[in-house]
């Protein structure tokens, strides 16, 4: 009976999960959508000096001295400030920091993405021994396999998704 309840929960993990990235994909499908390059000088300057504020009036904002915001400034191009940094100069200029991690693709595709090469990596050693002992599979029935190999792999945790063989 445990067995068959622990089964139920790992079904409802998956299914939470499968959730959580539908939800989630429906919030990061538009910022993938955006032209979002940051401006050369950094956003920070370019939001100040669209602002018309001088460092010296940002700087009084933050509570910072005056020669802290060009060294903000370069830090920011250059990825070396903190998020809580960033976050109080866009309070200082009544603006909104975001912060966010944006796919590239649908999550479920790089999901997928992962499960075919590592499916892959199967498959050409398969290949191999099989055709060492003269029993080398079709192209279709090595893209059935790829394919079966691919859902098994997807049916899993997705934690062994990541792991390096």
């Amino acid at each position: 009976m445990l067995f068959h309840a622990e089964i139920g929960h790992i079904k409802m993990n998956k299914n939470q999960a499968a959730l959580a990235r539908k939800q989630l994909e429906k919030r990061l499908a538009p910022l993938r959508a955006l032209p979002l390059a940051p401006p050369p000088r950094g956003w920070m300057k370019a939001i100040r000096e669209a602002l018309g504020m001088s460092t010296r009036q940002l700087a009084a904002r933050m509570g910072a001295s005056p020669s802290r915001i060009p060294a903000i400034e370069k830090a920011e191009v250059s990825g070396a400030t903190t998020i809580k940094t960033l976050r109080e100069a866009a309070e200082a200029m009544n603006c909104t920091f975001v912060y966010a991690f944006v796919p590239t693709k649908p999550l479920d595709d790089i999901l997928r993405d992962r499960a075919a090469s590592k499916a892959g990596a199967s498959l050409v050693r398969l290949d191999h021994t099989m055709r060492l002992e003269n029993q080398a599979l079709h192209r279709a029935d090595l893209d059935d396999e790829r394919r079966r190999m691919i859902d098994l792999i997807l049916s899993g945790s997705p934690r062994e998704l990541w792991e390096d063989d």
